[in-house]
């Protein structure tokens, strides 16, 4: 058996008492693992592995061989930061021995600063326990457990300023009103450079550029940089005698004596940590001005318009006599008439109107005097699923005795993941999913003072993880049948210039006879027909390499995901591995997929096109899929009309048979969660004002009242 060490480093700092530790930009580190070699002139030490340069909080292994060193060098972006330091592993190895096979410690640089390092000491097992234990990691790659998808916390660019949703765990001020940040949950944005907190609404009077530090004063500007400001506070320490807040990060300042600094011309109280990210705006109110810089910007906006009537003012939208709505660019090119768009809501017997809603081309109109349901129209009759978001349930329709499925989402967590805009793109997704017979149909969404809700079509066979669960891997015709409705399912949403970004085999539901369905539409973007965006989101084994680097990517990401649900149908495990999250994306950036001999050269085939790295080259972007000889007996016309007799069909006693759905979920308690009442008093009700519609067009299954 031969050792070796797992080692990381988590953290750089530099010597406290040195001024050029503010300035070190992304430092990075470089470890060179050289050997001692004998020469002429005595004993060296020369490099024969490639230099590694492991990221923050990662780990990497190194073998331990006598007269081994690891020499670890750490650097920042620009080059002026340059601190060393020589590590003999078979010394390091002793030390982790001694304290139980792991170390934690500082490793001190020279010059300067230090490094946080963790060590394991670890024995290389023999042939025969690697083929055990390759055994054991065979039965982990099964697909045996569901997995969760992941999304990147929006981050808000405004001014240079990264705002991101924050949870305030005390009262705080917006550093741009002036005014308290109100509710419990993430009622507000904070800066995760400077630490600037604001109100959500106050995020587009922010004038200053995010500063960091005050050697960035001279780029606070305001307004296109029409305008420049560049007036430094003048700070004193100061002894404040009652509870004073922050007014840049917006928090209490602490302590009984010397607790901030005040400005002496505008009197501005800060933390002593705040001074350094405190934007040169002494004196200026940001509210104010930007109200005002907004005011001649509407008047510039009216003159450039009067000046400018001959210009046609005919668009998509147009509203003519008697308040009637045209829509002039429709998708399919047919136009439609109708009233304006008004809902109501049924609130006490009495009907209130809501505000106008804006649709998207592709949203379906609604019909007017539409009875609106609420959740004590249905009867709760099982638990489908939940997960963070909220709840899925079986539910009954009273009036009518029809079932549906009924999704759930708690607002206080919708706000706290900063989630409102992918529940409104959900809601907009379904409400178009009618036209395509492989997408879950809607039919309609409301909402109550806790939870929002969608009232879709009960679609019972089971989802394809809980099938594969049961037969390990799909046969070649049936894993044909289901790849070819998902394409015609996925390329419909590409023609709507929508990326699913979440297609994995939890997300593919089986009707009664067989056929597939998409669910789950929180992880669409819309609007990228000649777009790319660059969210890290998905569920980790199905996440495109481009995603995992950081890079812009289109509808390419969809058919690297359909690649991988492809693999997983026909071979029963996924086409990448690791251990923790960390080794499965390093093994979907650099390996190559197994292909068993029991594959079919067509089976095979398409799999290497499917699972290319580069998005250009990947099937789905380049050729067309629906010809590849995979799928050469597939009749694409009738499969479009689900004309063709599924190659199995789910055992189901009765519309409401709920047997293919896991069992931990079904036997709880269908109930919906407890909120926090001062929690949900909390809540900023407004963001969900437009979320409430029916869906006229589901006319063949409507719902009878």
């Amino acid at each position: 058996m031969s050792p070796f060490l797992r080692i990381g480093f988590s953290n750089f700092e530099m010597d406290p008492g040195l001024a050029y530790h503010q300035e070190v930009l992304n430092p990075y580190c470089a470890i060179y693992i050289k050997e001692a070699v004998e020469t002429e002139k005595g004993q060296v030490y020369k490099q024969k592995k490639p230099t590694m340069y492991p990221p923050w909080s990662t780990t990497f292994d190194a073998h331990v061989h006598r007269g081994r060193i690891m020499h670890v060098m750490v650097k920042d972006r620009t080059a002026e930061l340059k601190s060393e330091a020589m590590v003999a592993l078979d010394s390091l190895a002793t030390r982790c021995k001694k304290e139980s096979g792991k170390l934690e410690t500082w490793l001190e640089l020279k010059p300067q600063g230090r490094l946080l390092m963790e060590a394991r000491y670890f024995l290389e097992k023999s042939h025969s326990e690697k083929v055990e234990t390759e055994r054991e990691a065979d039965s982990l790659f099964n697909l045996r457990q569901r997995r969760g998808a992941i999304k990147q916390a929006k981050v808000h660019l405004i001014k240079s300023h990264q705002f991101s949703a924050t949870f305030f765990p005390q009262p705080t001020f917006c550093s741009v009103c002036k005014e308290f940040v109100w509710g419990l949950n993430k009622q507000g944005y904070q800066c995760q450079e400077c630490n600037a907190a604001i109100h959500k609404k106050c995020i587009d009077k922010v004038i200053a550029k995010c500063t960091g530090s005050a050697v960035n004063s001279k780029e606070t500007m305001i307004h296109k940089e029409r305008f420049k400001i560049d007036v430094p506070h003048r700070f004193k320490v100061y002894n404040y005698k009652s509870p004073t807040f922050c007014e840049h990060c917006g928090t209490l300042l602490w302590g009984l004596a010397r607790q901030g600094l005040k400005c002496e011309e505008c009197s501005m109280n800060i933390h002593h940590k705040c001074q350094k990210k405190v934007a040169n705006l002494c004196g200026v109110n940001q509210k104010l001005m930007a109200e005002a810089l907004a005011g001649i910007e509407s008047k510039q906006q009216a003159r450039s318009t009067k000046d400018c009537d001959f210009i046609s003012r005919e668009g998509p939208v147009g509203i003519g006599q008697q308040g009637v709505v045209r829509v002039l660019s429709e998708p399919q090119g047919v136009s439609w008439e109708g009233p304006l768009d008004v809902s109501w809501s049924t609130t006490g017997g009495q009907r209130e109107p809501e505000e106008p809603t804006e649709q998207p081309l592709y949203a379906v109109p609604r019909k007017e005097q539409q009875t609106r349901l609420s959740i004590e129209d249905f009867v709760l009759h099982k638990l489908l699923g939940k997960g963070s978001f909220g709840k899925v349930f079986l539910a009954e329709l009273h009036k009518c005795g029809s079932f549906f499925a009924i999704k759930a989402l708690k607002k206080d967590v919708v706000l706290m993941d900063d989630d409102v805009e992918c529940t409104m793109v959900e809601r907009r997704v379904l409400s178009l999913a009618w036209e395509n017979p492989f997408l879950t149909h809607l039919y309609c969404t409301f909402q109550t003072k806790e939870n929002l809700f969608f009232v879709m079509e009960f679609v019972n066979g089971g989802d394809l993880m809980f099938h594969i669960q049961n037969c390990n891997k799909f046969n070649q015709h049936r894993a044909t049948f289901y790849g070819a409705e998902i394409i015609c399912g996925l390329q419909f949403l590409h023609a709507k210039g929508i990326i699913y970004r979440d297609l994995k085999l939890d997300n593919v539901l089986l009707d009664s006879e067989g056929h597939i369905k998409i669910a789950d539409f929180g992880m669409c973007k819309e609007n990228m027909r000649d777009s790319s965006t660059s969210t890290f989101c998905g569920t980790p084994d199905y996440i495109a390499p481009e995603i995992l680097l950081g890079q812009k990517y289109n509808s390419s990401v969809d058919w690297w995901s359909f690649g991988v649900l492809l693999y997983e149908m026909l071979v029963g495990q996924s086409p990448f591995h690791g251990r923790d999250e960390e080794q499965l994306f390093q093994s979907i950036r650099t390996d190559n997929p197994v292909y068993p001999e029991f594959l079919s050269k067509d089976a095979k085939g398409i799999l290497i096109k499917l699972l290319v790295r580069e998005p250009e080259e990947r099937l789905g972007i380049k050729g067309d899929i629906r010809s590849h000889s995979f799928f050469h007996s597939t009749d694409w016309s009738a499969l479009e009309q689900r004309q063709v007799v599924p190659p199995f069909r789910p055992t189901l006693a009765s519309p409401s048979d709920y047997s293919n759905f896991d069992k931990e979920f079904i036997s709880e308690n269908p109930r919906l969660s407890c909120a926090d009442g001062m929690l949900i008093n909390s809540v900023d009700q407004r963001m969900f004002r437009n979320f409430s519609f029916i869906n006229p067009q589901m006319s063949e299954m409507s719902v009878k009242t």
